[in-house]
């Protein structure tokens, strides 16, 4: 198994064609800082946008202030709108939500290092994963950034490598 770099999904992109953005909360633009590290990225990259309050969430990336209220900010349901809002307001043909409790305290009565990953494709099918992630917030962030891009790979690679993340 390997470990997904940027240039791996700079790569598959740049392969098929295609373009990404991402919705990202508890991590912040580190996502978006990971894969524009790599040579190529303006080729494939559209945007990273930070949206850290529930607000903003409803307001740049069009996640339903219900689906807030009735999953919470730490949900599946965030993260599919995340990702799917990061795709549909860019016009990239991939989307990647991250939303979570980075900690030290609980996030939307979640505990610390529970996060939620997803990944919308062109057809605008969603893949989320939930992960459970210890450590200090710049360990569940930085764990975050490496399981995102796993998900996003596995979707992408269309040979099926198996990918592996620090988070597995």
């Amino acid at each position: 198994m390997t470990t997904v770099t940027a240039a791996d999904i700079v790569a598959a992109l740049k392969r098929r064609g295609q373009h990404l953005a991402c919705a990202e909360s508890l991590t912040g633009g580190l996502f978006a800082a990971a894969v524009t590290a790599a040579p190529g990225a303006s080729a494939v990259f559209t945007a990273g946008i930070v949206a850290y309050t529930p607000r903003m969430k409803t307001e740049l990336l069009g996640v339903p202030a219900e689906v807030i209220d009735s999953a919470g900010v730490v949900s599946r349901e965030v993260a599919a709108a995340l990702a799917l809002g990061a795709r549909d307001r860019t016009g990239a043909d991939w989307g990647v939500g991250t939303t979570g409790a980075a900690g030290p305290e609980a996030h939307g009565g979640q505990p610390p290092g529970t996060v939620w990953i997803a990944v919308a494709d062109p057809s605008g099918e969603v893949t989320a994963r939930k992960l459970a992630l210890s450590g200090g917030r710049a360990e569940v962030c930085r764990a975050t950034v490496e399981a995102a891009k796993g998900l996003l790979m596995e979707r992408l690679d269309p040979r099926g490598r198996e990918f592996v993340t620090p988070a597995e």
